[in-house]
């Protein structure tokens, strides 16, 4: 290339250059003075706060939601998360009342949406594969539609190198632009749980990855409406890998723990005195043991993060040994509760059990990628006549010192805040098997199975 082409091209870079930093002025402004228009894709735990959040900060707000029937509570006003939510019900209800969050089924209204959040499932397959149909279908609907110069934030979590590899290409075929010039890309994982959803959007920092560092400053204009913790700036793939490795470093965690409790059982400790004692040493926090891991996230997040990676050929060893270890806790629940028959005289054939928590986290009623669900199933293979019981999942609903009636055993496995009130003597139930540390002392006249104790009554 000769030198008048080199100052061709690079004066077309600075021009083009030159356009979009004023296109983001422009979006930042129309952040400053509320008179941005935003869309949410996706309107279950994440996106249906995050649209309440920015309506109430005074923009108006398009949430789609492929659920008709979620569309419809939603415009009247009624949360469709039915856990304990503070504060949710309440903003929805003041939002969709002044107007400035309108719910529907779609795509087309986002045409005049300045920027768009996709908050849509990931998740991964038996394979541990990425599965993206739902994000695929939400960028092709989007792209279709999509206004000149929008921003389009992902704040799904996927696995790194989405963002280019699926994301852009999608946005790009779909609508006809080319990322940076005819539309804008930034990554902005979500960072929330179940029972803590306003509140962990509010106080819990942000990753705003841009394709560039101007995307990521106007991410930054916009999550500074409603986000009161750090927002930190970083390119697309850093987001991806900061999100998937934070759940990838609890779930190793937490098999720590679960292996520490199986140890204890084995020798005859008590893993929570260990724990207590283990966290007065300087720079340790030995998590939870338990029953097993569950939601929408940490099950899925570990293979996100080293999906890629695997491809490449890179060992990974210690993530699906974790992996591993908590996906077996469901079934060492059954083989407590093995132990606690033998003494009994009987077997898993034939008894009738009341499972305690169909959700997978207490005082809420998601119940994604739940233990209990893995619990069920087996008990169901053995033979056992199982009852559920969870206060906040409608189909598991119900006076719980009736349902006990006629078991044999019962097995805890959520801290609903509920069940840490039972009577252990009005329930009735010879056989406790414990997964949550619901019990400090085994309950009187029972025979009695806890993880990480070794207690027989």
């Amino acid at each position: 290339m000769n030198e008048k082409a080199k100052r061709r091209m690079s004066e077309s870079t600075d021009q083009q250059t030159a356009v979009t930093c004023a296109l983001l002025n422009e979006l930042q402004r129309k952040l400053a003075d509320k008179t941005a228009k935003l869309g949410v894709i996706g309107l279950g735990y994440v996106g249906l706060p995050v649209a309440c959040l920015f309506a109430a900060a005074g923009f108006k707000v398009i949430g789609v939601d492929i659920q008709a029937e979620r569309v419809v509570k939603i415009n009247a006003g009624i949360s469709p998360i039915e856990g304990d939510e503070p504060g949710l019900a309440e903003l929805l209800a003041k939002v969709t009342h002044a107007g400035t969050l309108h719910a529907t089924d779609t795509y087309a209204p986002l045409a005049e949406c300045d920027i768009i959040t996709v908050n849509v499932e990931t998740p991964v397959d038996e394979q541990h594969v990425p599965r993206y149909a739902a994000l695929q279908s939400a960028l092709r609907a989007l792209g279709a539609v999509l206004k000149e110069g929008a921003l389009v934030i992902i704040e799904s979590t996927i696995a790194p190198g989405t963002m280019a590899k699926l994301v852009k290409p999608i946005l790009e075929e779909t609508s006809g632009k080319r990322v940076n010039e005819g539309f804008y890309l930034g990554h902005c994982p979500e960072r929330v749980m179940p029972g803590k959803l306003l509140a962990n959007l509010r106080g819990v920092s942000r990753v705003c990855g841009g394709e560039t560092p101007e995307i990521a400053q106007t991410m930054i204009a916009l999550y500074r409406q409603v986000v009161r913790a750090d927002l930190d700036p970083a390119d697309c793939v850093t987001a991806e890998l900061v999100k998937t490795a934070e759940n990838a470093y609890r779930d190793v965690n937490i098999a720590f723990a679960n292996e520490v409790a199986l140890v204890c059982e084995a020798v005859g400790g008590d893993v929570w005195k260990v724990r207590e004692l283990v966290n007065k040493s300087p720079g340790r926090n030995m998590l939870l043991p338990g029953a097993g891991v569950g939601g929408h996230c940490i099950p899925k997040d570990p293979w996100l993060l080293v999906y890629e990676a695997q491809l490449q050929g890179v060992p990974i060893r210690l993530i699906p040994a974790a992996r591993a270890v908590n996906e077996a806790m469901p079934f060492h629940m059954i083989e407590l509760l093995e132990a606690a028959l033998v003494e009994a005289g009987k077997a898993v054939t034939g008894v009738r059990v009341l499972v305690l928590g169909y959700a997978y986290l207490e005082n809420s009623d998601d119940t994604r990628n739940s233990p209990s669900a893995v619990l069920v199933e087996r008990l169901r293979e053995l033979g056992a006549a199982v009852v559920i019981h969870d206060p906040y999942v409608a189909e598991y609903q119900g006076d719980i010192y009736r349902m006990a009636q006629g078991c044999d055993a019962v097995m805890v496995m959520v801290t609903h805040s509920e069940y840490r009130q039972l009577d252990w003597a009005t329930l009735g139930i010879p056989i406790v098997v414990d997964g949550r540390h619901i019990c400090d002392v085994a309950p009187q006249n029972r025979t009695y199975r806890a993880v990480g104790q070794r207690i027989v009554s």
